[in-house]
């Protein structure tokens, strides 16, 4: 029978006494866990168990911080007349019985996947409302009875909330596909083809926590790595993970994680190709193993009491064998240094008729004439010295690079004005994917655990590479969208970057339904799709409730002004975003209205962001301004939430032109 007014009053009531619960116990548990770390040094059996027990303390306090503001649950599933609240941690009273499930859990899955026609078990499911931390409302699903909502109404109002500050989590919103790829089993990457608002990223970072939920001490010891475009980017994800209680996951930009050298060059366009492509592994591989030299002379080497010797032919078979092995290049040297020092001990022993100590041996191997013969026949080189060398010298590169670079290429990336030294260098960020190339080659990286990247489409072959080197034993989570690839060389086939990245056998995901950007937004920038030469699926908004407005304006400046003032009306945040080049005249305009809520984004680094308003600057000039215009134009129009301004001075891409609203002056 349908509930009473009074019923439904009492039932909201009810629930607002067991999230008050829920926080109580949360602090309870808080202060528990503040207590053990005040007592743990007088219960640890010594210094180092104490500091590992601390650490451990320490951990757990931070996990058990409550946000106020931040709903401690979000739903709530009634199973065989049990009830199990889901949310964003795990909270339990003094007996231990659970009052609030993480929403990793096992049971929790039934949350987002039950539906009329799989109920697994689920009579009904609960969605609650919550205003800034107090629950206001709640929403029924009858499951067992083949109730199931079309559209759930708290469930929109959650996706659609304007946007201020950083990006939030999506714990409550998680949709049935979306779950299938948080809860993928660590051994397993996979690749998500994400068209705008499907929620790509949060998928990627909702996995990582699931992750490490799942394997914590694994993963604690391994690592979790988000891998993003740039630091804009990082900073606007950043919260989502610690909203988790996930606080040791460690973000970086692909070029932080590589930057073995500074940055402080850049290279012309041509230059920047060559040197991301992947035959430049072929190069440098090439040019390493080319300064190998089979010895020419005997060694001989005294220890102070006896001279002893080695035949050139025992010499080669040392160089010969450990080449055959194919270890990094570094470990071979040293291999080749602990065999020859062994065949000195050989004879020792024979003479003595007992074994040198190691120190005796450490001796021999550090001793002049065994250093020369491997200096002659496997020199010592460094990452930075192996490139130097590589780019300062025409002979040497066209050597290195016979029959896998055309001379144009080469004349692209070899410098006019080579530096004296390796030090000396003034490298681009386009040397830093060779110089840990070289490093690769080297020595062996250690592996991560679980490496998720995102905004991966404009990943060069040989930035792949670098990632692999990292994920030889670990999995990875690639995230992107081929039709918002803007670098020169970004992907065209998410086969060929897995294959770079070390794992072929990744399956592709596609995600075509976008829930945060509005339709009316997604029909424009779909508009672009046949002129991008990528095979994705248009994207499919099920939001209709947003605004599109295309406005020919003559004064471009007053246009921007005003039209800030009428998107700082409405709630949320806006986001105003120029080629790069236009950027410093829009600040200039927009002195006077400078608030906590606008940001000025230059087009170039907009990927990944979101905003509730956004205020699109002249598109003919975001194209105009680099050889994929307008790639990067499907970006900045796809970062709307809400509303989209777009005005122009300059006649539109002919790519939009069908669907631009009739032209109007300002």
């Amino acid at each position: 029978m349908p509930a009473t007014e009074e019923s439904l009053t009492a039932e909201l009531a009810a629930e607002r006494a067991h999230l008050d619960a829920s926080r109580q116990a949360l602090r309870r548990m808080r202060e528990h866990a503040e207590d053990l770390y005040s007592t743990g040094d007088q219960v640890a059996g010594d210094p180092f168990a104490a500091e590992t027990l601390g650490r451990a303390l320490a951990r757990r306090i931070a996990d058990l911080a409550d946000n106020p503001d931040t709903p401690l649950f979000f739903g709530r599933l009634d199973l065989d007349e049990h009830r199990y609240h889901i949310g964003r941690r795990h909270v339990t009273d003094a007996a231990g019985e659970p009052m609030v499930l993480d929403w990793r859990a096992p049971l929790s899955r039934r949350f987002y996947q039950a539906s009329a026609r799989d109920p697994q078990d689920v009579d009904t499911r609960r969605r609650f409302g919550f205003v800034k931390g107090d629950l206001t409302s709640f929403e029924d699903e009858h499951l067992g009875r083949g109730e199931e909502q079309a559209t759930s109404q708290i469930l929109l109002d959650e996706i659609e909330r304007p946007r201020v500050g950083p990006m939030r989590d999506i714990v409550a919103t998680i949709q049935p596909e979306q779950d299938v790829l948080v809860r993928a089993d660590l051994e397993t990457s996979i690749c998500v083809q994400g068209a705008p608002g499907t929620g790509k990223t949060a998928v990627g970072l909702h996995r990582a926590a699931y992750l490490l939920y799942l394997h914590r001490e694994r993963l604690r010891r391994a690592g979790v790595l988000i891998v993003g475009p740039n630091q804009a980017f990082l900073g606007y994800i950043a919260a989502v993970l610690p909203a988790l209680g996930e606080l040791e996951v460690r973000q970086s930009t692909i070029e932080d994680l590589i930057a073995r050298v500074p940055v402080r060059a850049v290279d012309p366009v041509e230059a920047q190709v060559v040197k991301h492509d992947p035959r430049m592994a072929q190069v440098l591989h090439r040019a390493l193993w080319a300064r190998l030299a089979r010895p020419e002379e005997p060694l001989q080497v005294s220890d102070g009491a006896y001279r002893w010797r080695v035949s050139v032919e025992a010499l080669r078979r040392v160089i010969d064998d450990v080449r055959r092995e194919d270890p990094p290049y570094a470990l071979g040297r040293e291999r080749a240094r602990a065999r020859i020092v062994s065949l000195l001990q050989r004879q020792a022993e024979a003479k003595s008729g007992e074994s040198p100590p190691e120190s005796w041996a450490r001796r021999m191997g550090k001793a002049r004439s065994v250093v020369e013969v491997l200096d002659a026949a496997w020199p010592a080189v460094t990452p930075e010295g192996l490139v130097f060398d590589l780019l300062r010298d025409p002979e040497t590169l066209a050597q290195a690079a016979e029959g896998i670079l055309t001379a144009e290429e080469r004349a692209a990336i070899v410098w006019a004005k080579p530096a004296r030294t390796a030090r000396a260098v003034k490298w681009s960020a386009a040397d830093l994917v060779l110089v840990d190339e070289a490093a690769g080659l080297l020595e062996r990286q250690a592996s991560v655990g679980h490496i998720v990247l995102d905004e991966a489409q404009d990943l060069s072959p040989m930035q792949c590479r670098a990632v692999a080197r990292r994920s030889t034993h670990g999995s990875i989570t690639l995230l992107g969208d081929l039709a918002q690839g803007t670098a020169p060389w970004a992907a065209t086939d998410w086969r060929e970057s897995l294959a770079h990245l070390g794992k072929p056998e990744a399956g592709v995901v596609p995600l075509s339904v976008g829930f945060r950007v509005p339709d009316a937004v997604v029909k424009l920038a779909n508009r672009l799709l046949p002129a991008l030469a990528v095979d994705v699926p248009p994207a499919v908004s099920l939001r209709r409730d947003g605004e599109l407005t295309v406005l020919a304006v003559d004064d471009l400046a007053a246009a921007v002004v005003a039209e800030v003032g009428s998107a700082l009306t409405y709630p949320g945040s806006v986001g105003v975003i120029a080629a790069d080049h236009q950027v410093d005249q829009m600040r200039a305009a927009l002195a006077e209205q400078i608030d906590d809520r606008l940001s000025l984004v230059p087009a170039s680094i907009a990927k990944g962001l979101e905003y509730d308003h956004v205020i699109v600057i002249e598109p003919a000039q975001i194209v105009s301004a680099e050889p994929r215009g307008l790639h990067r134009l499907y970006v900045v129009l796809t970062r709307a939430v809400s509303r989209l301004s777009v005005l122009h001075t300059e006649p539109l891409p002919a790519q939009l032109t069908e669907v631009a609203a009739p032209a109007a002056s300002r």
